[in-house]
């Protein structure tokens, strides 16, 4: 049983820690959320192996962990993605907009209210169904689709500083 716990992980730590980073917009706090859940999983990894979609269920997990009451002071806190420099690649004639851009929608993103900000990441990030976020977020799909609704309408009205200083 270990050894197929370790190869889970091994297989899919990447992907887990993109989709905890998207949610959290923390780095370092997808770092935590993960290792908590990976822990508890480890411990019922022979139940959870044995469902139909044991990742899917980890995901839950990390959702849950997030969204949680012991996760709430450590949200509020997002750090700053200012200074980070992604993987250097092939030469582009200027980055430097797109990573505004990128940067300054991450920021309006990390100002949404949880609930919000997860129906957007599982809508657009991992591409669920209003039924699949309802599932994952314990509620109707009728909220699921108003959480998104209100989600984006913050996200097209926001006015926030670092959005102006992108765009120009």
């Amino acid at each position: 049983m270990r050894d197929r716990f370790e190869a889970f992980v091994t297989d899919r730590l990447d992907r887990l820690l993109r989709y905890a980073t998207a949610l959290t917009c923390d780095a370092h706090l997808a770092q935590d959320v993960v290792q908590d859940v990976l822990l508890r999983a480890q411990h019922r990894w022979a139940r959870i192996e044995s469902m139909q979609a044991p990742e899917a269920y980890v995901k839950r997990m990390i959702t849950n962990e997030y969204l949680s009451w012991r996760r709430r002071r450590a949200a509020r806190t997002v750090a700053s993605t200012h200074g980070t420099l992604d993987a250097l690649g092939t030469p582009v004639a200027d980055p430097a907009n797109a990573h505004a851009e990128r940067d300054a929608m991450r920021h309006r993103i990390a100002r949404l209210p949880r609930k919000q900000r997860a129906a957007i990441l599982l809508r657009y990030y991992e591409d669920c169904t209003d039924a699949e976020i309802a599932d994952l977020l314990g509620c109707k799909a009728a909220t699921v689709r108003s959480h998104i609704s209100r989600a984006l309408a913050t996200l097209r009205t926001d006015e926030s500083p670092s959005l102006k200083e992108a765009m120009t």
